[in-house]
C-alpha cells in the first residue's frame, strides 16, 4: 500500500477511534467485530469482502458470531458480513438495519461516522442474541482496523 494512499486513508478513518468503538461494542456482546478498509480496486466488492472475512478468521470464532465491516472508501461502498451463528438468529432485517445506519453517511463521504453507526447497530443487535459474559468472554479477533494485505 503506498504511503500517499495510507495518509489519505488515515484522514478519512481514525483507526484508534474505530478500535475503541469495537472494544466498547464488544463489552455489550460476546460477538466479535472486525473492520477492514480496502484501497480502490475494480470488480465486485462482495467477493473481496469474503476473502477478507476468511483471511481475518472472522468465521472461526467459537460461537460463529463474528461480523466483518468491509469498506472501500474510494468507491463509497461497503459490505457487512456475518458468520452463520449470527445470521441463523437475526435474519435479514438485522443486516438491513446495519446497512441503513451506514448508507447515508457513506453517500456523504462520512466513512468514519458510517462505521461508528454500523458498529453500534451491530452491537445492539448482537447483545440480544449473544450477551456479554465477563467471566467467559475472550476477545477472539483483533480490534485493530485492517488496512493490510490485498484482499
Amino acid at each position: 500500500m503506498s504511503s500517499m494512499y495510507r495518509r489519505k486513508l488515515f484522514k478519512l478513518i481514525d483507526k484508534e477511534r474505530i478500535r475503541t468503538a469495537i472494544g466498547e461494542a464488544e463489552k455489550q456482546t460476546s460477538g466479535e467485530i472486525c473492520v477492514s478498509i480496502a484501497r480502490f480496486f475494480w470488480g465486485r466488492v462482495r467477493p473481496r469482502a469474503e476473502r477478507a472475512f476468511r483471511r481475518l478468521g472472522v468465521g472461526k470464532t467459537r460461537l460463529r458470531n463474528g461480523i466483518l465491516f468491509f469498506v472501500v472508501p474510494a468507491r463509497k461502498r461497503f459490505v457487512v458480513l456475518g458468520d452463520e451463528g449470527i445470521h441463523a438468529k437475526v435474519g435479514q432485517e438485522f443486516w438491513d438495519e446495519i446497512a441503513s445506519s451506514m448508507t447515508g453517511h457513506f453517500q456523504k463521504g462520512e466513512f468514519q461516522e458510517g462505521l461508528l453507526a454500523g458498529i453500534q447497530a451491530a452491537a445492539l443487535g448482537l447483545a440480544a442474541h449473544f450477551p456479554y459474559e465477563p467471566s467467559e468472554d475472550v476477545n477472539e479477533l483483533s480490534d485493530d482496523v485492517d488496512l493490510g494485505k490485498d484482499t
